[in-house]
Order: C-alpha cells, then structure tokens, then sequence
C-alpha cells in the first residue's frame, strides 16, 4: 500500500508539471543513459573485450580474398569519402560559422556564444578522451583514407553528433512548426549516422569508437540543448512566447 501511495504520489507530481518541465526532465534522462552507455562501451573497450567483434564486422565489409578493397560497387569507396568529410573538422567549421553569423544578425548574441562554446569545448573533450583511452587504429591494412589521431572515441562521429544536434536543437528553437522542427532534428541525425558509418567502411575506426563517440557526442548536445531552453525561459535566446 505504501508503495502505491507513492507512485500514485510522483504521478500526480509528474503531471502538474509544465510542458517546459517535462522536455527538461526527459532531456536530463537522456543524458544519464547516454552517459552510461559511454561509460559501459569505455569499460568493455578498456578490458578489450569488444576487440573480436568489432574486427569481425570491420571484416565482414571487406573482400575476404583481398582484405584492402571494400565490398560494394567501384564508386561507393569514393562517395564514403566524400560523405565522411562530412564530419571533418572544416566543413563543420564552415557550418558553425555560418549558423553563427545568422544568429549574430538576429541579434541574438547569447545563442551565438553558446554555439560557439558547444563547439570548442566538444572538441576539448573529444580530445580528452582521446589522450585518456589512447586506442590505436584498426589495421592500417584496413585504411582507405588517411588518419593520424587515436581511436577512441571517434572524432568524426563525436564531433558530428556535437554540432549538428547542437545546430539542429538551436534552429528548432527558432521556428514554430513542428514539422520544420522534426525535420532539422531528423537532418542532424541523418548526417550524424552516415558520419559514423563511414568511418567503420574507410577502416580507420572500430565500431564501438563510432558508438562511443555518437553516444558521448548526444551527451554534450542535450547538455547544450538544456542550457538552450534555460536560456530561451529566461529570454536570451529568443523572446518568451
């Protein structure tokens, strides 16, 4: 019985609670199981108990009789390539700014900074966690493309994840209809995951670096997305409604 009064009891809490409430309480969940779900993948990486799947699946997209040549039709290495710049460090530059600029002529200022802060302390962390893992990179025999960096986390796929949920969680703060909302945020995920798919293709990352940098890279944008909303209640960001 008092196990249901205090069920019945956080029910009721929980729906005298505002809309805004509610988005920031969800936002926050997610953020703790993203986290968790880093941490675990790390842990498994760690003890290399990941290492024997994520070989066979590196594997299973390459000619068995020549390890060098991916499977898939003569042009799709080259549109891998292409896509997976998609994630590198100047086009999402070129993105930042060019969001930032717009929000610079909208005068709002704050939203900029925060844009810009989002952006910087993503690739400190990446970075971080790069020194703090130090996992080489898959075989070079697996390489279709050039790297120098470690491997854990992804870059690309963290970054990715960083920027454009960030970019995406901004603009749909701006607009009114749902629809263009959904369709920024869709976008972003869009770009996020043919990022990291393409750096398990090229070779040059396992896929439990790809998880590892998608998941830490959601991490920090619903950070930045809660800052986002505190900031738009408060009228930084935009108007209050």
């Amino acid at each position: 019985m008092l196990a249901r009064r205090r069920v019945a009891s956080f029910l009721k809490e929980l729906g005298s609670l505002e809309g805004a409430d509610v988005r920031l309480l969800v936002s926050l969940l997610a953020l703790v199981f993203c986290v968790w779900v880093f941490v675990t993948v790390a842990d498994q990486v760690t003890v290399g108990r990941t290492q024997n799947i994520d070989e066979r699946l590196m594997l299973g997209l390459r000619d068995p009789g020549d390890l060098s040549q991916p499977r898939g039709p003569y042009w799709l290495r080259g549109a891998v390539r292409d896509l997976t710049a998609l994630g590198s460090a100047p086009v999402l530059a070129l993105f930042v700014l060019a969001v930032a600029g717009a929000l610079e002529v909208r005068r709002q200022h704050h939203a900029a900074a925060l844009l810009l802060a989002a952006t910087v302390g993503g690739i400190l962390l990446n970075d971080l966690l790069k020194g703090l893992f130090g996992r080489p990179r898959p075989d070079v025999a697996l390489h279709l493309t050039e790297v120098r960096s470690l491997s854990f986390p992804s870059g690309h796929a963290m970054e990715s994840a960083i920027i454009y949920l960030t970019l995406a969680a901004l603009l749909a703060r701006l607009v009114q209809t749902r629809v263009l909302k959904l369709y920024f945020v869709g976008c972003a995920v869009v770009l996020t995951l043919i990022v990291g798919v393409s750096r398990v293709y090229l070779g040059v990352h396992y896929p439990s670096d790809v998880l590892a940098g998608w998941t830490a890279g959601l991490a920090w944008a619903l950070l930045c997305w809660t800052v986002v909303s505190h900031l738009q209640r408060r009228g930084s960001v935009e108007p209050p409604k």
